[in-house]
């Protein structure tokens, strides 16, 4: 009977003890241990090169973890030390340490929204991605600026510009600065279908310049339904051999964005984005292109206009004329909007 006592005691203490270390177990995995405030996701940045230590660092000088004894139980348990992937992650409030754990060994990141536009130089894209992504801004320039790299996809330091089309994109934290380059130009060969590709020869123009005349087009007019207008001028203009004279390429030429009314000061500057002294189209795009003015090149409105103004009642949109004559009172009547309020 003792040893029979003996044993069904033994059974009970081991039972007890499994079951304590079973629920001890179950609380260290599945016990929330993630503070935050309300209902905002924590986003946690990892670097690459960071170690365990560094990743618990984090958490610490967030005040993220409020246990972490058990976190760093569970992490050796699970093997993450040896596995930090970096990347950039969002954990919910009252995660729990095995639910934080597999996220992060798995490196199930979660991407960046990014959105770009308004750009007319490349220090502006540097500026719009800022700290969004992992890399430095300044390793991306070198590289647009790189005249070898710029070949590597089809482009030259003034024509790279066009590859990077506006828009939103969900991009992973750890991209380089080469994966980002790389990503732009599968967007921008699946934008160039085969019927885009077959509008812009229809007109001899290649990709970069329909995407120059875009930023042009997008220059002059915000108005999404003028823009096949807009475009059909410049396309008339090209054929016949006439100047495109486009004021903002003159604005960019002079480096000066602020221009309100263009000079005959303005348009002698020496460049070869002034298409007031040269032929055809500037070497490259003065600003990034967005899909609706690719498109509105593509699609140009055909009409006898080679001239526009903006009108006179401020509204953003123009008056056209197919001479010159039509044109000069389109603009004297702008001019003398212009002398009412005083704009110089």
């Amino acid at each position: 009977m003792k040893k029979k006592n003996i044993i069904a005691f033994a059974l009970v203490i081991v039972t007890t003890l499994v079951a304590s270390f079973s629920f001890y177990f179950w609380q260290v995995a599945k016990s929330p241990n993630l503070h935050v405030d309300g209902q905002k996701d924590f986003v946690l940045y990892i670097p690459k090169g960071s170690n365990y230590e560094g990743v618990v660092d984090s958490l610490r000088a967030h005040k993220m973890i409020t246990d972490d004894i058990s976190f760093g139980f569970l992490s050796k348990f699970m093997k993450y030390r040896d596995n930090i992937k970096p990347g950039r992650y969002l954990i919910p409030p009252n995660s729990g340490n095995k639910e934080i754990l597999s996220k992060l060994r798995a490196g199930n990141q979660d991407a960046v929204k990014l959105t770009f536009n308004n750009v007319r130089l490349k220090e502006d894209l540097i500026e719009k991605i800022g700290t969004k992504l992992s890399f430095d801004g300044d390793d991306l320039l070198s590289l647009l600026n790189d005249e070898a790299v710029c070949e590597e996809y089809g482009f030259n330091k003034n024509t790279i510009m066009s590859m990077f089309l506006p828009d939103t994109y969900f991009i992973y934290w750890t991209l380089t600065p080469k994966e980002f380059m790389e990503r732009m130009k599968y967007e921008y060969d699946k934008f160039w279908t085969e019927e885009r590709l077959a509008k812009a020869n229809a007109i001899n123009l290649t990709p970069v310049e329909v995407a120059t005349m875009a930023s042009i087009v997008q220059s002059e007019t915000n108005k999404k339904d003028e823009m096949p207008r807009v475009a059909g001028v410049y396309v008339n203009r090209m054929r016949v051999g006439m100047p495109l004279q486009a004021d903002p390429t003159v604005k960019f030429a002079v480096g000066d964005f602020s221009i309100k009314r263009v000079l005959k000061v303005h348009t002698q500057i020496d460049s070869p984005y002034n298409t007031y002294r040269y032929g055809g189209l500037p070497p490259g795009p003065i600003a990034l292109p967005e899909r609706v003015a690719l498109d509105a090149v593509l699609g140009y409105e055909k009409h006898n206009y080679t001239y526009f103004c903006a009108r006179e009642d401020f509204s953003g949109y123009h008056n056209f004329a197919t001479d010159l004559t039509g044109h000069m009172v389109n603009a004297r009547t702008y001019q003398a909007a212009l002398n009412a309020r005083g704009i110089k």
